[in-house]
């Protein structure tokens, strides 16, 4: 089922803050899938969902050099797919503020002073909620 991100169910935005682990698909250089498994966030009033990840990692590197992102949270039956386009950001304040939303949906996270931001703007969901 198609749904749109600006407009997501309750049961939706419920299961993207119940504690689960996802994946996060970017593409390689040769155009390959790059699929890894994260934490991520989601802010239901921009659309935007957060990863923080080491800055030279190759998902971060992905991520810089453009192109599509997704994200695929699943737990039995349930599932929602977000896709969008990612941005890599290193602005300390914009990074602080996710991991301070890490926090509160996972773990507080290790200190990392490589640590960056993948911000993604969700432009088509899909799922089975």
């Amino acid at each position: 089922m198609r749904l749109r991100p600006d407009d997501l169910p309750a049961a939706a935005i419920d299961f993207l803050t119940e504690r689960h682990l996802a994946t996060l698909t970017t593409l390689r250089a040769d155009g390959s899938p790059h699929v890894v498994a994260i934490a991520f966030t989601f802010d239901a009033g921009t659309a935007t969902a957060r990863v923080i990840t080491n800055g030279p990692s190759l998902k971060a590197r992905n991520v810089g050099a453009g192109g599509p992102t997704a994200l695929c949270q699943v737990e039995g039956r349930r599932w929602l797919t977000l896709e969008g386009r990612g941005v890599v950001v290193t602005d300390p304040d914009e990074v602080q503020d996710a991991v301070q939303r890490y926090a509160v949906r996972f773990r507080q996270p290790r200190v990392n002073p490589q640590r960056v931001l993948v911000k993604i703007a969700v432009d088509r969901v899909m799922g089975n909620i």
